[in-house]
């Protein structure tokens, strides 16, 4: 590979890995917020425990999340200078708000919600995990915006052979970011439906003493899961409609519109191959289709199969067939990203700056050692994320640590405001 391929290949890496845990963190955070909603509006036991218990599993994921995210930000000064040169005046404001969001509200309440167990308001602390659900969704909007300049750029002027921010209204109305914003959101609260519909089937498979626990929390999950994937399926659906005329092209697959699209291109920016890797384009949308399909497809059985007291309890079959789903909606989410950036190539803007003018003035050896130490890095973190996930989980509601546990959650005075 030459040393843009290299580049392209570390962000796709550490951008994918983050984007993992972002689809996580905002299924999680919403349904965690829902099931206290309830807990604090009915006084249910259960509906507390479950708060704490899916509660742990966000926070643990949350955290590797945010570690992923300063790495991946890192890169751009490191691998991409160029890009911010050119275009950083308009899609850094956006960036720029992403990260006060995130680095100071998001993670500012999030930790008052984790140590205000027992000291705070019911109410007050009901608040806090719903401020973090909102500045997450905030978090989430602010990335896309800049995302979406790139796939679609609006709202700018060349000024001295660089982009100037002349529209913030037309950057944060980009057609582009609005739709990925709903799909991504969908997508997110699939993934955190089916994981924690899974990791109850688990538990419901293994007969764990928390039945009544695991049951309720699997019928939140299908519930959510469900409608989810057709909130999902109809942003998709507005996303094909704000294709680039390149990718709308290789995704066809249709010679004519191709070569259409490649004599449009030349003739705008000269001589050149303006086409994205059709095969991949394909491949990746497919894959995401054909796992959409699935999901849908074993939601709505789900969704009939919880309506069945005796299943829920019993259908051991049905609950392994839930666990064995877990990792689907993150292959998809990852599926639907790479078919979104590798539409965009050759382009790092669209049609404004090639991905090669795009990069730093780093050698071979130089991107070829990043590129190592970065795959390493995340693969260690993701394997550390999946084993503390997987051993909370397996552990279940006896073993979580938030809040202090049960004793201290009925013995501790309660602040009041």
């Amino acid at each position: 590979m030459d040393t843009v391929d290299l580049a392209r290949l570390q962000f796709a890496l550490t951008a994918g890995a983050h984007f993992l845990f972002v689809a996580l963190t905002l299924g999680l955070a919403t349904l965690v917020a829902v099931v206290q909603t309830w807990a604090t509006l009915t006084r249910s036991p259960v509906h507390e425990r479950m708060t704490r218990f899916w509660g742990q599993l966000y926070i643990i994921n949350y955290a590797m999340g945010i570690v992923t995210g300063l790495v991946m930000e890192f890169q751009l000064g490191l691998s991409w200078s160029g890009l911010t040169e050119f275009a950083g005046n308009v899609f850094g404001a956006s960036l720029a708000i992403e990260t006060l969001v995130a680095f100071f509200v998001e993670s500012t309440f999030l930790g008052l919600w984790i140590f205000g167990w027992n000291r705070l308001n019911r109410w007050a602390h009901l608040g806090l995990i719903w401020v973090v659900t909102l500045t997450a969704y905030a978090s989430a909007f602010w990335i896309l915006v800049s995302n979406g300049f790139l796939q679609n750029p609006v709202g700018h002027r060349l000024v001295n052979g660089a982009l100037e921010l002349a529209d913030f209204g037309a950057l944060v109305a980009n057609p582009a970011a609005l739709v990925a914003f709903g799909h991504v959101i969908g997508g997110a609260m699939v993934t955190g439906g089916f994981f924690m519909a899974g990791v109850s089937a688990y538990h419901l498979a293994k007969r764990t003493a928390e039945q009544e626990f695991f049951r309720k929390s699997l019928r939140i999950g299908v519930g959510v899961a469900l409608p989810a994937t057709l909130f999902t399926a109809t942003f998709g659906g507005f996303g094909f409609e704000t294709l680039q005329p390149t990718k709308a092209a290789a995704w066809s697959g249709d010679a004519r519109q191709l070569a259409e699209a490649q004599a449009r291109m030349v003739a705008e920016h000269g001589p050149g191959d303006y086409l994205p890797p059709v095969g991949w384009v394909q491949g990746a949308a497919l894959t995401m289709m054909i796992l959409f399909a699935l999901l849908f497809f074993c939601g709505g059985l789900s969704f009939v199969l919880m309506l069945i007291r005796p299943a829920v309890r019993s259908f051991r079959p049905w609950h392994w067939l839930l666990v064995a789903l877990i990792p689907v909606p993150f292959v998809t989410m990852l599926a639907g990203w790479v078919f979104r950036e590798l539409g965009r190539q050759p382009w790092a803007v669209y049609g404004l700056l090639k991905t090669s003018e795009a990069m730093s003035p780093v050698t071979h050896a130089q991107i070829t050692f990043s590129l190592t130490a970065f795959v390493t890095v995340f693969a260690v973190l993701i394997l550390i994320n999946y084993w503390l996930l997987a051993r909370t989980a397996r552990r279940g509601p006896e073993a979580v640590a938030l809040g202090g546990g049960e004793r201290q959650a009925e013995t501790a005075p309660a602040l009041t405001f």
